[in-house]
């Protein structure tokens, strides 16, 4: 499992239309971690076990991260279909 950024998180909330509050509250994780996650846009500075949560959360509801390739990294939709 690759590493997530900052930009990222900010991203995928924003496709699912949540509040850093809703996040923070489905991750269980605090609000604070949610906004020092999402403060940076590279790798974010919070524990590996928040970071885990915060994308597990967001895979769970429907976020498919996309590892650097020819246009850098990224965030979409899962097809539902695969």
């Amino acid at each position: 499992m690759s590493k997530i950024t900052g930009a990222q998180i900010r991203a995928a909330r924003a496709l699912l239309r949540w509040t850093a509050e809703d996040l923070a509250e489905s991750a269980s994780v605090g609000l604070s971690t949610v906004r020092r996650a999402e403060a940076e846009d590279g790798p974010p500075s919070i524990t590996a076990a928040n970071s885990k949560l915060i994308r597990m959360t967001l895979e769970n509801a429907g976020i498919q991260f996309i590892t650097r390739n020819g246009g850098g990294v990224g965030v979409r939709f899962k097809d539902p279909n695969v």
